[in-house]
């Protein structure tokens, strides 16, 4: 059984609470802590989108929740470009598995109130000034959360090894080279830069103004109560 890298170990963990868990029996507090490598089993690999995705919203669940624990399911989501976008469906997945938030396919809730519903907390081409946002429900506050991966550059040699490898034209020296360096670079982000402002930007979100593009709380419970 293939074994992932030491450096995971390293990498902060993500508590939170998650309701629904505490109703149906599966955990006593309904903690849930999540790790790095639960992100790349989801995603299939490790590579700076991921590791990205992982501290923004690290970073962002720290910024609205302070000391407090947060709670899984009660969290929007907003990212700023549309679904099919770039890396955008990679983020929002990671989004989706550390904050509960899904899209229109999501968990309707349970009963006639769909109490711990989770559908459309997870919306796309929001207008922000960010890859993303979180808001929680409960306050309304939220973050702004961006990403700037150049903060972290690749080895040199990672740019003359990257075109062997998409092509399949690098030896199995060179191939394992690649995999070592891009590990490397991803292992330098959690670890070295986990809270480095250069590389992930965090800022309130100033909701106010915006409140006839974004769906508020209650305008997203709504909308579940009438399905």
């Amino acid at each position: 059984m293939g074994r992932f890298p030491a450096f995971f170990d390293k990498v902060p963990t993500i508590s939170l609470h998650e309701p629904l868990a505490a109703f149906l029996g599966v955990s006593d507090d309904g903690t849930m802590t999540y790790c790095y490598a639960d992100a790349v089993k989801l995603a299939g690999h490790s590579c700076p989108t991921v590791a990205g995705a992982y501290l923004m919203i690290r970073k962002g669940l720290a910024f609205l929740y302070a000391d407090q624990l947060p709670e899984r399911g009660g969290i929007e989501v907003h990212m700023r470009d549309n679904r099919e976008q770039g890396t955008t469906g990679v983020v929002a997945a990671i989004a989706t598995l550390l904050t509960g938030a899904a899209p229109e396919t999501g968990f309707g809730g349970i009963g006639a109130t769909h109490r711990f519903a989770r559908r459309d907390l997870l919306q796309f081409a929001a207008p922000i000034d960010g890859m993303l946002a979180l808001r929680r429900h409960d306050t309304g506050r939220g973050v702004v959360l961006d990403m700037d991966s150049a903060a972290v550059p690749p080895a040199r040699d990672m740019m003359t090894l990257l075109p062997k490898a998409v092509t399949g034209q690098a030896n199995e020296s060179e191939q394992a080279r690649f995999g070592a360096l891009w590990q490397e670079r991803v292992e330098r982000m959690l670890v070295e830069h986990a809270d480095d402002p250069a590389l992930v930007h965090v800022q309130e979100w100033d909701t106010a103004h915006q409140q006839s593009m974004v769906p508020s709380p209650s305008a997203v419970r709504d909308q579940l109560s009438s399905r």
